[in-house]
């Protein structure tokens, strides 16, 4: 059995990036100290080139989800 301290936490990011493509919320602000676990939940979707980010002042990031975007 695994000791419950050594499990790894899951990423508070995952879920909101989940709501943001199931439309439950229209943007997720990422202070500039969390984009380092906000980019870890990112990398692990297929879709997440329709994740789309602007950055505002000091390095926080605004994204929103834009399905009908083309590359």
């Amino acid at each position: 059995m695994i000791n419950s301290k050594w499990r790894k936490k899951m990423n508070p990011y995952e879920q909101l990036i989940q709501d943001l493509i199931d439309g439950k919320i229209e943007k997720i602000d990422v202070k500039r100290e969390e984009l380092m676990a906000f980019r870890e939940a990112w990398l692990k979707l297929e879709n997440r080139k329709y994740v789309v980010g602007k950055a505002s002042l000091n390095g926080n990031v605004t994204y929103h989800y834009d399905p009908t975007r083309l590359f």
